[in-house]
């Protein structure tokens, strides 16, 4: 009989902030477990300090963290997840303290992706992306050998493994970096292959129903589910509304603080976005927290440069949205709907792609913004497709 293995029990630490309202970090946290869900580890439970900022060198107080250190020794905690990206110095003492696995923020985004990762070019972008947040942390992990190291002229075994790790890396570095330059060029002329279509890139905060939109929009099955960066690779469909066609691209999800090392190593992927004529941003309405999702898109969209395109806006699962609550109190659909058509400068569409609720009204728009972009390139109408 097969023994199964019950999954690692994780802790939550964060830091809330002065003026950072308690609900929304709340969602903060909720988040974090969530990417802890997705790499498959349950939850053991939460800690958290108000802090202005994280301690230099052990992220919380003293006397903070001996309470946490006492919570993992009798709850037999194995990993503790931390909400920001840690310094090597921070993973180093907390290392000594909690006398547990120490993972930050972007390391579990990191692990989540090289799980998710199915391509040999989404391999490789992840593979990068571990390689330069790991070639900082490289004393971490050679503490054990500091008793070896010496004075002038007597330098232990510890410091020159860790020189011959360190060149390792960065040749492994560059040749990820050589590799990603080919799949890059090779990319760049499959797009330049596809003509002249319109091009409509699906951008969103991950877990917002891109891939079921697309699946809808173009009658595919591109893997969807319900767990963060379920998509890594860039599918592109072709998608016909009357007598238009034109091309829908679904990318890899945003999510607040997403780690720079994955931004710089998905470049490629990112460049399918850059070169789009219409970004289609997918909103979950549903969120309580919807708003601030929407800025941190907006916020990645202007960092790569693609603030100036057209943008339209979709808010998606209406169907699961519930009245939310405000001190001024609840509000429902209809008012959320009046309220974002007023303040929109961008057209939107209220949807839900997966009962089909208003997709003819999307399509309709799609339909009319494909077909102002031909008519710019095209205005004798001489294009063919």
């Amino acid at each position: 009989m097969e023994i199964v293995k019950e999954p690692d029990k994780a802790v939550f630490i964060g830091i809330l902030r002065p003026g950072t309202d308690p609900a929304l970090f709340d969602d903060y946290l909720n988040e974090l477990e969530f990417l802890a869900e997705t790499a498959g580890l349950n939850s053991g439970g939460r800690f958290y300090q108000r802090l202005e900022k994280p301690h230099p060198n052990t992220y919380l107080g003293s006397g903070k963290l001996e309470e946490l250190a006492s919570f993992i020794k009798s709850e037999n905690i194995s990993i503790a997840i931390f909400d920001d990206e840690l310094s090597p110095s921070q993973l180093r003492n907390l290392d000594n303290i909690l006398a547990c696995r120490i993972l930050d923020r972007t390391n579990l985004i990191l692990d989540i992706f090289a799980q998710r990762a199915k391509t040999a070019y989404a391999k490789t972008q992840v593979e990068l992306a571990q390689y330069q947040y790991l070639l900082p942390r490289l004393t971490r992990m050679w503490t054990h050998l500091e008793r070896q190291r010496g004075g002038i002229g007597m330098r232990g075994p510890g410091e020159s493994q860790l020189e011959t790790d360190r060149r390792i890396i960065l040749d492994k570095i560059a040749l990820l970096k050589e590799k990603l330059q080919k799949i890059d060029r090779q990319m760049i002329s499959q797009r330049g292959n596809r003509g002249s279509l319109t091009r409509m890139a699906l951008v969103g905060y991950t877990n917002v129903g891109k891939s079921t939109i697309l699946n809808l929009l173009a009658k595919t099955d591109v893997f969807a589910e319900n767990k963060l960066f379920a998509t890594l690779d860039t599918t592109v469909r072709k998608v016909v509304v009357e007598n238009i066609p034109f091309l829908v691209s679904d990318t890899v999800g945003f999510i607040r603080k997403l780690p720079t090392q994955l931004v710089e190593s998905f470049k490629s992927t990112l460049d399918e976005v850059r070169e789009s004529d219409v970004l289609v941003h997918i909103v979950d309405v549903s969120h309580p927290n919807f708003e601030e999702m929407m800025h941190v898109v907006q916020n990645t969209l202007r960092d790569i440069g693609c603030a100036d395109k057209p943008v339209y806006v979709v808010f998606n699962k209406i169907d699961a949205f519930q009245e939310h609550q405000t001190p001024e109190g609840g509000f429902s659909l209809e008012s959320l709907k009046k309220t974002w058509l007023s303040k929109l400068h961008d057209p939107c569409v209220f949807i839900s792609a997966k009962e089909k609720i208003n997709i003819d009204k999307f399509r309709r728009d799609l339909y009319g913004m494909a077909a102002e972009v031909q008519a710019g390139r095209y205005p004798f109408g001489t294009f063919l497709w």
